[in-house]
């Protein structure tokens, strides 16, 4: 059965093309990223699934004024297995990022232009890509007239560039009960080229605003103030030694420590021969979930503390983003199994467990009590300018997620 379902897919090219073309034409902006929201890009999709026989198995919409349909589309599409008590869930998010600065795409970012095996426009490889292979999945399924083992369950949802309140987290929390604590979660949203990347775990993430306050006065006489820019400087070389202090290494994540940069600074004084009075800079904090963030906070207004002593500056911290790492999804979890085994048939390479300092939706099942695992063979340029999809990575990812409802072949 899976012999045949592969061979099907192996024929889906002109499909993935079509479904992209249509895909791209919709942008499918948050109102954060000042859009209309996801609405458009949904029906979009439930049309598609109709012409393929398939229907929507639930409505998760999420309340939001802020676009004009007042809601943020969250749906599912389940396939029947012949345990209907476990299904795979394959996540694809409906929303994309602006396309930016346009003289830098070679062509119109909402129209497809194909390439030999690379698919270009916004959206394409984050997350058309997913969603068409699971689409090409199903459609195949019922073409070559299977029942799987197991359920096959598509969810689609909105809000994933912008934090996923309207997203994911909405569906989880409101929910809960749809879902079973034997169910699998794929979330194809994160990986490289050679298909081995399979992200298991996060680092906590803690993004700081610093604001120094001391005392404007000219730069001729400097004595009559204290300098923020020499404070503020002062403590950013100091965060620094943070390396030295949170040093554990875990060789899961890339890279294999904590990590914290000083980052953005806001401009201070306009002229040369003032000293500034005010200085405000930021921090991106990439923490190993064995340290809390707590105890990375406690150790910054320490630090803070000696600076202010030796300049006679006052010091505020506002955090911009704080979370701390989610449960990791075990490498032994039956999800990350039969994804392993399901990379080593079909791309022929050895699978890699993997941590990351990036966020992603896991995160939200994970804290739910859902082993996830994201996984997907990109070519890496979302959010880029020309961003672009191969249609050979699209058609392997859905033989992949046949081989792990068919993980006995």
């Amino acid at each position: 059965m899976l012999d045949s379902l592969l061979r099907r897919l192996e024929g889906k090219r002109q499909t993935v093309i079509e479904l992209q073309r249509r895909l791209v034409a919709v942008p499918a902006l948050g109102p954060d990223n000042e859009g209309q929201g996801e609405w458009a890009k949904a029906q979009l999709t439930k049309a598609m699934l109709a012409e393929m026989g398939l229907g929507v198995d639930k409505d998760m919409h999420a309340p939001d004024s802020r676009v004009p349909d007042g809601l943020r589309p969250n749906f599912t599409c389940v396939i029947p297995g012949k345990d209907r008590s476990k299904t795979l869930w394959v996540i694809s998010h409906l929303d994309i990022v602006p396309p930016g600065d346009l003289s830098l795409w070679e062509g119109d970012p909402y129209v497809l232009r194909v390439e030999g095996d690379q698919l270009y426009g916004r959206g394409t490889e984050d997350n058309n890509q997913a969603a068409v292979s699971s689409l090409i999945l199903a459609q195949s399924i019922l073409e070559e007239r299977l029942t799987p083992p197991i359920n096959l369950g598509m969810l689609f949802v909105a809000d994933e560039e912008t934090a996923s309140k309207f997203g994911l987290e909405y569906v989880i929390k409101q929910y809960a009960d749809y879902f079973h604590p034997g169910d699998l979660f794929l979330v194809p949203d994160f990986g490289g080229p050679d298909s081995s990347m399979m992200e298991v775990a996060e680092k906590s993430i803690f993004w700081l605003k610093i604001t120094v306050f001391g005392k404007q006065c000219h730069a001729s006489t400097p004595e009559q103030g204290n300098n923020t820019l020499v404070a503020a400087s002062d403590l950013v070389l100091r965060i620094r030694e943070l390396y030295n202090i949170f040093d554990a290494r875990d060789e899961m994540f890339n890279p294999p420590f904590s990590t914290f940069e000083p980052t953005k600074k806001e401009a201070n004084v306009e002229n040369v021969n003032t000293v500034p009075g005010k200085d405000v800079f930021y921090v991106d904090c990439r923490v190993l979930p064995c340290y809390p963030l707590a105890q990375v906070m406690d150790k910054i207004r320490e630090l803070g503390r000696q600076v202010e002593a030796k300049y006679g500056v006052r010091i505020e911290y506002q955090d911009v983003q704080r979370e701390d790492a989610a449960p990791p999804t075990s490498p032994e979890s039956e999800v990350v199994t039969r994804l392993a085994a399901a990379i080593r048939r079909i791309y022929d390479v050895e699978p890699k467990p993997t941590g990351i300092g990036g966020g992603t939706v896991a995160a939200v099942l994970r804290r739910a009590g859902h082993p996830a695992v994201v996984w997907s063979t990109l070519n890496h340029n979302a959010h880029q300018p020309n961003e672009h999809s191969s249609i050979t990575f699209t058609i392997g990812d859905a033989k992949v997620m046949a081989a792990m409802l068919w993980p006995e072949g």
